[in-house]
């Protein structure tokens, strides 16, 4: 499994939806603010506890989690 060092799975912590790590934002949420067309700059000023690296990483974890294949296992 590829390490990241940003990046924190927790249950008791945004109902353990991979966040950054102290700052309780989602990947899901970076992941929809490009999406939406925001820019680093634009989620840097409105999450000022964030820096670049951890918006990069937060889309290399959501890259990387659509990569994996889930294989369905026939019954014993």
């Amino acid at each position: 499994m590829k390490t990241f060092s940003r990046i924190e799975l927790n249950p008791s912590i945004m109902g353990g939806k991979p966040c950054i790590k102290g700052a309780r934002v989602t990947v899901g949420t970076i992941v929809g603010l490009i999406a939406s067309g925001a820019s680093f700059e634009n989620i840097l000023k409105d999450y000022p506890y964030l820096n670049n690296g951890d918006i990069i990483e937060a889309l290399e974890y959501a890259a990387w989690r659509t990569s994996e294949i889930e294989v369905e296992l026939e019954p014993a």
